[in-house]
């Protein structure tokens, strides 16, 4: 059964942090893909900032194109909004039952885990890869932890941020270095985020 590591995130933009840890967690773990699930609505964030959909699809599979363990998903895109992982998990278990799904997600999500839709059943039914962030303020033991289907990885802590980049785009400041070449050439030549 192929291994599927679902990374979802607005990517707004997709930048190295993102295709570091992404490469860290299929180097270290038993993975065989990891999906860029490109949300289009978070339910715990604004949409007011977001770029259109398709935009934000292009970005992540221009920078997974030379990445043959890594693809673009637009999943969500035909799902009700907003996007629930739980509904997404289980519409996708249907349509590849021939694969096994882990949910990655990083260290501060588990502090809000129990808001989320239906988090005991997300729990229960599969396996959930953790990567470390950096906490501002007091750092707490989630409980989560300590659940068999919740593995923290050890991946570097990345302390880069898609708000951060689309600030200093805005500010006329040079984001080269922060995102993958193509993403750069994709922004540079828009009016995006300015």
């Amino acid at each position: 059964m192929k291994k599927i590591g679902l990374f979802f995130g607005s990517f707004n933009p997709i930048h190295i942090g993102h295709l570091i840890l992404a490469n860290y967690i299929l180097e270290n773990s038993d993975m065989d893909e990891l999906w860029f699930v490109v949300s289009p609505q978070n339910p715990f964030k604004d949409k007011k900032s977001l770029l259109k959909d398709h935009n934000r699809l292009d970005m992540v599979q221009l920078a997974v194109k030379n990445y043959p363990n890594m693809r673009a998903s637009n999943v969500e895109f035909s799902l009700p909004k907003p996007s629930y992982t739980i509904d997404t998990l289980t519409y996708l278990h249907e349509k590849y039952p021939e694969y096994s799904f882990s949910l990655i997600m990083g260290e501060d999500n588990l502090e809000s885990l129990h808001k989320w839709k239906n988090s005991d059943i997300l729990i229960k039914n599969h396996h959930i890869i953790v990567y470390p962030r950096v906490f501002v303020g007091e750092k707490k033991d989630s409980e989560y932890l300590q659940h068999e289907n919740i593995s923290l990885i050890k991946a570097p802590v990345i302390e880069l941020s898609a708000t951060e980049i689309r600030n200093m785009i805005r500010d006329g400041k040079n984001v080269r270095p922060m995102l993958p070449p193509e993403v750069f050439e994709y922004l540079d030549g828009s009016s995006f985020y300015k």
